[in-house]
């Protein structure tokens, strides 16, 4: 079975539905989806009070008031923030206030502390505010009834104030999706164990793990499973119950040890497409379990299961959490080098892209070849060679996918 990388993707996200949404407490619901509108049930302020530390006066008391001239009043009292005191101010007083405490009855203005002399029984006061200076009035922010948060906003921390601001405990938005990561092959180790003959370290599953992570999953690593076809159905299996996709990679090529690809094309509702793609052809992705969790069996080599991960596994996290767009949007920059490309494949080539007055620019890094992890190391974009190009020189127009968050 071939397919273009279009193809692939739209059975991919064809086959993965968001996850329901539930009620979460604010801290939880960071970079989350809302899946409500936001009500305010008070106002914002929720009563009038100071902007700032000073005096709360009667702004006719203090006409002609000047630096050289200054106005006395006696201070009759004196109201912090969070304190109710049940105090007026009549004309020719005034009462002591500081920011964010309630206005008192009577005052209508706030005399900042820098006009006066700070006095605490008597206060020499400068200048005459204009009416209604440094108060703040009550629902001049948000009025109790107005929709403060659309449904579909994505959560950050200037949302999470204005819920917490208006009372809100919790919210209801779609979960973070759980992800289970899972590396095969019998020449697999951990880092930090000594390596024998041919062997090498698992880099796959932490690599996986740590993009699932980033796209906002909560992530379990299984680690290392050995090439033995039940205790990779067994592992599978066991681990259904707490995931809501799976992510395998190795052993789903046309290899004799490919057990990953003959151990699920028996379930029937796994394909193994090749994808007309540089790197990342051999590709799997169906559903297990009575929960038809999404399972995706990527690659074994080290680059083509991180670009698999970032064209199809990315678009359907960011689907079950309910972020648009699915695919993290291309922009249009210049290569700064010459390459070749494999005619009737997408090619995904590592480069480091900078961008500056003349827009972006991109370098490729390192080699071509799918096992090459320290190009990978060094960049931050893909340039994306489309289907019927063969090569691309120094100055061409490309298209980029930029990986790092606060690019991309």
């Amino acid at each position: 079975m071939r397919r273009s990388v279009d193809e692939h993707l739209e059975v991919v996200l064809g086959r993965v539905r968001g996850l329901p949404a539930f009620e979460q407490p604010l801290m939880e619901a960071v970079g989350l989806v809302l899946c409500e509108d936001i009500v305010s049930g008070l106002s914002l302020p929720g009563f009038d009070n100071s902007a700032m530390d000073g005096y709360a006066v009667r702004t006719g008391d203090l006409a002609g008031a000047t630096q050289d001239n200054p106005v006395t009043l006696p201070v009759v009292g004196e109201i912090a923030a969070g304190r109710v005191e049940p105090i007026v101010v009549t004309p020719g007083t005034c009462v002591r206030i500081m920011t964010g405490a309630p206005m008192p009855r009577g005052a209508d203005s706030v005399v900042p502390v820098e006009w006066t002399d700070g006095g605490t029984a008597n206060v020499r006061i400068a200048q005459q505010p204009a009416l209604g200076a440094s108060v703040r009035r009550a629902g001049e922010d948000v009025k109790a009834g107005e929709k403060v948060l659309d449904k579909d906003t994505v959560l950050g921390p200037r949302q999470i104030a204005v819920l917490a601001a208006v009372g809100r405990a919790r919210v209801k938005a779609r979960p973070r999706p759980r992800v289970v990561v899972v590396s095969t092959g019998a020449e697999l180790r951990e880092p930090g164990s000594r390596l024998g003959e041919g062997q090498i370290y698992d880099s796959n599953s932490y690599t996986l793990a740590a993009a699932a992570r980033e796209a906002g999953a909560v992530v379990y690593r299984v680690g290392i499973v050995g090439d033995d076809p039940k205790r990779i159905m067994d592992t599978l299996s066991d681990q259904l119950v707490r995931a809501d996709l799976v992510i395998t990679t190795g052993g789903v090529s046309m290899g004799a040890y490919d057990v990953v690809k003959e151990v699920l094309s028996k379930t029937g509702t796994v394909d193994f497409p090749q994808v007309a793609m540089q790197p990342g052809k051999p590709q799997g992705f169906g559903v297990l379990g009575e929960d038809e969790v999404p399972v995706f069996t990527l690659p074994g080599n080290p680059v083509s299961a991180y670009v698999s991960f970032e064209v199809f596994v990315r678009p359907a996290l960011r689907k079950l959490m309910g972020q648009m767009p699915y695919r993290r949007q291309p922009v249009h920059g210049v290569s700064l080098d010459s390459f070749s490309s494999p005619a009737g494949k997408r090619q995904f080539v590592r480069a480091s892209a900078t961008s500056g007055d003349e827009g972006w620019m991109a370098s490729t890094v390192g080699g071509h070849g799918s096992h090459l992890l320290g190009g990978l190391s060094r960049s931050n974009a893909l340039i994306v060679v489309p289907e019927d190009v063969t090569s691309v020189r120094a100055g061409d127009q490309v298209e980029l996918l930029l990986l790092d968050e606060e690019t991309g």
